[in-house]
């Protein structure tokens, strides 16, 4: 019997409860896991709230991202072994895999050997991030040196991931966050600049970064009423992507930019790389290679032990954390 999360309707973080539940064995080109430590996302909180890309289907468990130790493997497994120290990539759907728990079943295409010089909790922490923002900036946007990219909500998980990156291809990454408390926190994280949206003018203050051109890459996960201050801060043909809809306020598209700047508006999701081997095999040795090199880090912003899964949920959605959130798993 293992311990795993479950929950028997959508709601708010207090209906997660812990459970025991039998693990099966491995089946085919499945792997069974001693999960060490679960990292924590947005998705996860859409999931169980039912505001997610699919709906759970109940009762249900839930979560992406772990990292442990292969106890043991399914038939016709050969890149594993038991005692292998893995993390899992999120390229499966909730209502079929589901990483919170003691001991869980995962298939081997979302399964990666992380480096060595990870810690269980960086490791579980690193690939809906990292993966998230490569799809978005590398694989979508043709990310290059002469790109100057707005990055709202920069304090979060992938926030970070995407300062990071946008460094590690030499491009000018600008941070956004609503007021300036987390100014030296992004700056540490390596933004080139950041703009405190609620105290400083968006526009201006790109347009004086960018010598009056605009941002060419914009990486959106909020939309709302601001989407059109991004539009109107971007050069023209910029390449507009979002990635989440953090706000509850229609997003707000100005005919005029887009007649006038002809942008690229798109969306993205972690599945266009994850759900493809190829691109996932050129995704986890982008971010393997950024790890080794050190361009690369995860932020980690608190932990908190299995048993306070609600206490960890209720924090995610209190939108005040500065990078990931892991919960230990003994």
């Amino acid at each position: 019997m293992s311990r795993v999360v479950e929950f028997t309707e959508i709601g708010k973080p207090e209906v997660l409860k812990i459970v025991s539940k039998e693990i099966p064995s491995p089946g085919a080109n499945e792997v069974r896991i001693q999960v060490k430590a679960l990292g924590l996302n947005r998705a996860e909180a859409m999931f169980r709230a039912g505001t997610y890309l699919e709906n759970p289907e109940l009762p249900a468990r839930l979560g992406y991202e772990a990292a442990g130790i292969v106890e043991s493997v399914g038939s016709g497994v050969t890149e594993f072994k038991v005692g292998d120290v893995v993390s899992t990539v999120p390229a499966f759907s909730m209502n079929k895999y589901a990483m919170y728990g003691e001991l869980v079943l995962a298939p081997t295409y979302c399964v990666v050997k992380h480096p060595n010089n990870l810690t269980f909790e960086e490791a579980a922490s690193i690939w809906m991030m990292y993966v998230t923002a490569y799809d978005a900036l590398i694989g979508t946007a043709k990310l290059n040196a002469s790109d100057t990219v707005l990055i709202p909500a920069a304090s979060s998980s992938v926030g970070i991931a995407a300062i990071q990156i946008t460094n590690a291809v030499g491009a000018k990454s600008v941070a956004l966050t609503r007021s300036s408390a987390k100014a030296e926190q992004l700056k540490q994280a390596g933004a080139a600049h950041v703009i405190a949206t609620e105290e400083q003018d968006l526009v201006a203050e790109v347009k004086r970064i960018t010598n009056g051109k605009g941002a060419t890459v914009v990486y959106d996960p909020v939309g709302g009423s601001t989407f059109v201050k991004l539009l109107a801060a971007s050069a023209p043909k910029a390449r507009v992507i979002l990635y989440g809809a953090l706000s509850t306020e229609p997003t707000v598209i100005s005919p005029l930019e887009v007649i006038g700047k002809q942008p690229i508006i798109t969306g993205a999701i972690i599945t266009t790389t994850s759900g493809d081997p190829a691109k996932l095999k050129e995704a986890v040795e982008f971010v393997t290679s950024g790890l080794k090199k050190g361009t690369l880090k995860p932020v980690i912003a608190k932990t908190f032990p299995f048993d306070k899964i609600v206490e960890a949920h209720k924090y995610l959605e209190a939108n005040q954390q500065f990078g990931k959130i892991v919960v230990t798993v003994p």
